[in-house]
């Protein structure tokens, strides 16, 4: 008998809600699409047949807030992510130019989009770029890759109007555009926030990791959820992810004697320690602050004198966490609906790739044991929200014809047993088998990614604009 598949997945329990689909069924792919999906496919007709009887199937997971890139997650990211199930993410700070070099050196098989921070004295001039400054940095960053840009608010912030014109000019091009928010006049918390909702206007925007907003800085954490859910809800031309993890992520990186990032600073005077060097040393040898060290290929957390000295070798431009995160904005936020029953936070995110906190699958399926979310809307915020956000009309689902970005999930032990892209095996029961990236891209960059040996995966978003999730 002539083969007609490359693969059929035999017997999983599919969860495909674009297609209404929760139940028992096989999954045929070939030439990296879904060929057929059935209660029973003969397996004769495939080169390979395996049984994922008792494993959860899932469109491929999509991480919409990842770093996997030469300023913060480097390129043990891609690793890390195939492992958490992940197939298509987004790189949320860039330079794309390096985000590109470590994806064609250390690629698994994972689809990655990229955009570019916008940061004063670095990418753009100062903290207050004009428009003419501004759509020249847009300009090239497309050209060399990239979807769009983001605004760096809590860590290197713009003045409130230079934040806006970013999204102005991000909105004019038909660019994606992220905000974290904060800005000269506001913080990395709920001011910050409703300061961002005034500078998007009506526009469209991608507001970053909500949760990380509500630390009970202004208010107390559980009514600071409540307001940024507010908020977003009265806000619906607004696209917003948060992760699960009760850890951060930011720079260890020290200038003139106190960490560049405002965001550590603020972490350091949270956990009672100066905001400078010597409070950053203290706290890593306190335990407060963790340094995201590489090790065997991956990135774990360390603390104490061995973490100072991987912090001081690498001349303070490492990667650091602290555990600022409360539980309840956390579970709240990932949970709450608005009227209309669709989610107010659109997609669990991580912020992860090269930062260990690549949880959806170990935190989020923990919200379905709790039953606070069915398996039906893990799969919505994890594969086919962040898919519309991305303009990626053949992933985030699994029907016939569409990319076959499959995530197998060994339910029972909340982590992922097999992750499939483009109809390749990336990851099998913890083994790393992918090579390459494909980097999506838009139709300005297409040729820049392909200069460096790269698949291109070109959206347009004239045809398919970026974050108009709703109407």
């Amino acid at each position: 008998m002539r083969k007609t598949y490359d693969l059929i997945l035999r017997g999983g329990h599919l969860t495909d809600p674009a297609n209404g689909r929760d139940g028992l069924f096989d999954i045929a792919v070939a030439h990296g699409k879904i060929a057929a999906v059935a209660p029973e496919i003969p397996g004769a007709r495939a080169l390979e047949v395996i049984d994922v009887r008792g494993k959860r199937i899932l469109p491929g997971l999509i991480d919409t807030h990842v770093h996997v890139s030469p300023w913060i997650g480097g390129g043990c990211g891609h690793k890390m992510l195939a492992l958490a199930g992940v197939t298509t993410a987004l790189d949320m700070a860039g330079p794309v130019t390096g985000v590109i070099d470590i994806a064609a050196a250390h690629g698994v098989g994972l689809n990655i989009a990229c955009i570019n921070y916008v940061r004063p004295k670095d990418t753009v001039s100062g903290e207050d770029p004009d428009t003419a400054e501004l759509a020249a940095y847009l300009d090239k960053s497309l050209k060399d890759g990239a979807i769009g840009l983001k605004i760096l608010g809590g860590h290197y912030p713009l003045t409130p109007e230079a934040s806006a014109r970013t999204i102005a000019a991000a909105n004019a091009r038909g660019a994606y555009v992220a905000f974290h928010a904060g800005s000269l006049a506001t913080g990395s918390n709920l001011e910050g926030v409703r300061e961002a909702f005034q500078l998007i206007g009506g526009g469209a925007c991608h507001l970053a990791h909500v949760a990380s907003y509500c630390r009970g800085q202004v208010l107390d954490a559980p009514a600071e959820g409540e307001e940024a859910l507010a908020l977003l809800q009265a806000h619906p031309n607004v696209y917003s992810e948060s992760y699960l993890a009760t850890i951060n992520g930011t720079s260890g990186e020290i200038a003139n004697g106190v960490p560049g990032s405002r965001m550590t600073r603020k972490c350091l005077e949270i956990g009672g320690f100066s905001p400078d060097e010597a409070g950053l040393e203290a706290a890593i040898l306190a335990g407060w602050c963790q340094v995201n060290a590489e090790d065997g290929g991956l990135i774990g957390l360390s603390a104490g004198p061995d973490a100072v000295a991987y912090w001081r070798n690498r001349k303070t431009d490492v990667t650091v966490s602290f555990r600022v995160n409360p539980p309840e904005p956390r579970l709240r936020i990932a949970t709450a609906k608005r009227p209309d029953g669709s989610f107010a936070v659109d997609s669990i995110s991580t912020d992860g790739g090269g930062i260990p906190r690549n949880v959806i699958l170990e935190f989020g399926l923990a919200l379905v044991k709790l039953e606070t979310l069915t398996m039906r809307e893990f799969a919505v915020k994890t594969s086919l929200n962040p898919a519309k956000a991305l303009g990626l009309k053949n992933k985030g689902h699994l029907s016939e014809g569409a990319d076959a970005d499959i995530t197998v999930v060994d339910a029972a032990a909340m982590k992922a047993a097999m992750t499939i892209v483009g109809g390749q095996m990336v990851m099998f029961n913890g083994l790393v088998l992918g090579r390459g990236s494909t980097i999506i891209t838009t139709p300005e960059g297409a040729a820049a990614v392909r200069g460096k040996g790269l698949a291109a995966l070109v959206v347009d978003p004239a045809a398919t604009p970026f974050l108009r999730m709703r109407p």
